[in-house]
């Protein structure tokens, strides 16, 4: 008996092993996405003063990555899935981290904005193949429940970990160190990821979506161009016209995906309330506390003189309860299926940001804290189900456009989020910004409620379906 169950044994020691390997590959590439997204937050003032950055090209620097990351999560959710998911996370990784270490050396906005694109670019890559690898990883259930909390928390990870790094880089070195040592860890992890992690993809890989892929990209570029100018004075006319450009390109998007036999996303996918829910809960987390919480740091330091090291140890409150309460998802009930978490970790989200509206009421720097414990406990199982139900509401073959589709949609949000956020602050009554702040929370809460709402509606309507037979 010994004898023939030995080599089961071995196998599924190997298994569990590669898959322990490609979970922890994953979750540092995942957290250091997030701490080079976070990267300017608390190095724009002497990024900006080195290079010469106006507000207008500041704004820049801030959404640059983002919107990098939006124009390449879908497209390389497709190249991971037919081309492979390992060498697609790779490439990403290298990109990241040469243009990381490129970043550094710039001279000036103009190059320091184009690389912030393509670390963004990097970043898909990372983002949609690395979700793709977890669930080649682990096909059961349980363990994948787990997996994807640990992919959460390492999510909250970063948030919390990169304004820290980055402010401790610049006071060793300057601004630039901190685009050469994150560049070189991205390298590294580049290396480790090629010889450690195994292949995988779909079985028969479909045709290049040229057409898709520019149309969509370009779309999805022109909208958060739109949002990123409207932050700026006398840019309406501009961001009119990138709107409707980017309406236009997402329309041709649909019509070249409907004519194709294979396309690039399947839009039927639409038609699944399990998809929809998911990609409503990823915007509506962008668009609210994701949103509300990317300038929060900033706030605290023009409303009340701190230190953007402060600033940033303030809003772990928000960023490290959401890692912690990740971790701990795996430990919800089966009856706390992703749908329901998403409809209340959102309803949480929401009641917590509303909280931080009255935060000069409550003791001003302190009153942040509660409704910032809230938002993160509530974030951290959010994202955790958000993940699970992005490659759970797909085709296996699928599983990186499902995690390409769920990132670009939670950074379409964040894009929205931030830019409402941004004008409510910049035209507060009087210039006060903590009135602005609440007026921006408010709405920041209503938009996390309305998406509750539209995603409880989903989960109606998945209840209602007769089960596949």
């Amino acid at each position: 008996m010994t004898s023939t169950s030995s080599p089961e044994a071995h196998r599924d020691a190997g298994a569990q092993r590669e898959a322990t390997q490609a979970l922890t590959i994953v979750s540092l590439a995942t957290a250091l996405v997030l701490v080079v997204f976070t990267l300017p937050l608390t190095t724009l003032a002497a990024t900006s003063e080195a290079l010469g950055a106006g507000a207008g090209a500041q704004a820049w620097i801030l959404s640059a990555m983002p919107l990098g990351c939006a124009i390449g999560l879908l497209p390389g959710g497709a190249l991971a899935d037919d081309y492979g998911r390992k060498r697609v996370f790779v490439a990403g990784l290298a990109i990241m981290g040469a243009t990381l270490a490129a970043g550094g050396l710039a001279t000036g906005p103009i190059p320091l904005i184009l690389l912030r694109v393509a670390q963004g670019m990097g970043g898909s890559g990372i983002m949609a193949a690395g979700l793709g690898l977890l669930a080649q990883s682990f096909p059961d259930p349980t363990r994948r429940r787990h997996a994807t909390g640990i992919w959460a928390m390492a999510l909250g990870a970063g948030v919390a970990a990169g304004p820290l790094l980055a402010a401790a880089l610049e006071v060793l070195g300057g601004w630039a160190v901190v685009y050469l040592v994150e560049g070189i860890i991205s390298l590294t992890l580049a290396a480790a990821a090629h010889r450690i992690l195994r292949e995988s993809h779909a079985g028969t890989p479909r045709p290049l979506d040229l057409g898709g892929t520019v149309t969509l990209g370009g779309g999805i570029a022109s909208l958060l161009a739109a949002m990123t100018q409207a932050r700026g004075a006398n840019s309406g006319t501009l961001v009119v016209g990138l709107i409707a450009l980017g309406l236009i390109l997402l329309t041709a998007f649909v019509l070249i995906e409907k004519r194709r036999s294979v396309p690039m996303l399947d839009l039927d996918l639409f038609r699944r309330p399990d998809f929809t829910g998911a990609t409503l809960g990823a915007y509506f987390s962008g668009a609210g506390v994701l949103g509300l919480m990317s300038v929060s740091a900033t706030v605290l330091e023009r409303a009340y003189g701190l230190s953007p090291v402060i600033g940033a140890l303030v809003l772990m409150a928000w960023s490290a309860t959401s890692s912690v309460t990740a971790m701990g998802a795996r430990y919800l009930p089966e009856s706390a299926s992703p749908p329901r978490v998403i409809v209340a970790g959102l309803l949480a989200c929401g009641i917590g940001q509303f909280a931080t509206g009255f935060a000069d009421e409550m003791g001003g720097v302190i009153g942040f804290i509660p409704g910032m414990l809230l938002a993160g406990a509530a974030n951290g199982y959010l994202n955790a189900a958000l993940g699970q139900q992005a490659i759970a509401s797909v085709p296996p073959r699928d599983a990186a456009i499902g995690s390409g589709a769920n990132n670009t949609a939670r950074y379409l949000g964040s894009a929205t989020g931030l830019t409402l956020v941004a004008l409510m602050i910049a035209n507060a009554p009087g210039g006060d910004i903590l009135v602005g702040w609440r007026q921006a929370a408010i709405v920041s809460a209503g938009l996390s409620v309305l998406g509750a709402a539209l995603c409880l509606v989903t989960l109606r309507q998945r209840r209602q379906e007769p089960e596949p037979g």
